[in-house]
């Protein structure tokens, strides 16, 4: 049997305020990151952070380092990730770990979806869209 929860229905309390427990994906919108790259951030906490980016084909995530632990699900499309020099071929359903500060990238072969969750929260991403 289901119950509710009273607590799930009040927000949290972050940095920014508050964050709502449900989030609708229509309620945000797209943020361009670069071309045929937009973002969408999703939830955050002081301690994760999810963000969906889409791709379309040809887009290219720049090889880069950050000292935040990332998980990324593979949504939908196929990419090219490279996490310190090695590279491989992911589509949907699969999963990347990139360790804190190691050099990664992703090249989108077919237009999709990556869904990050980093630990902690990107403030420089919060940064960016305040600016």
């Amino acid at each position: 049997m289901l119950t509710t929860n009273e607590s799930t229905m009040t927000t949290t309390n972050t940095l920014e305020g508050s964050v709502k427990n449900f989030i609708e994906n229509a309620s945000i919108e797209w943020e361009e990151m670069a071309p045929g790259i937009r973002r969408k951030i999703m939830a955050y906490d002081e301690q994760v952070m999810l963000v969906r980016v889409e791709f379309e084909t040809g887009g290219i995530g720049t090889i880069h380092h950050h000292l935040h632990v990332q998980v990324t699900n593979v949504e939908s499309g196929v990419f090219e990730i490279e996490i310190d020099a090695v590279k491989r071929i992911l589509k949907a359903g699969d999963v990347f770990y990139v360790p804190s500060n190691s050099l990664h990238g992703a090249v989108c072969l077919e237009a999709g979806v990556l869904v990050d969750i980093f630990s902690p929260m990107r403030e420089d991403f919060l940064e960016k869209k305040q600016s």
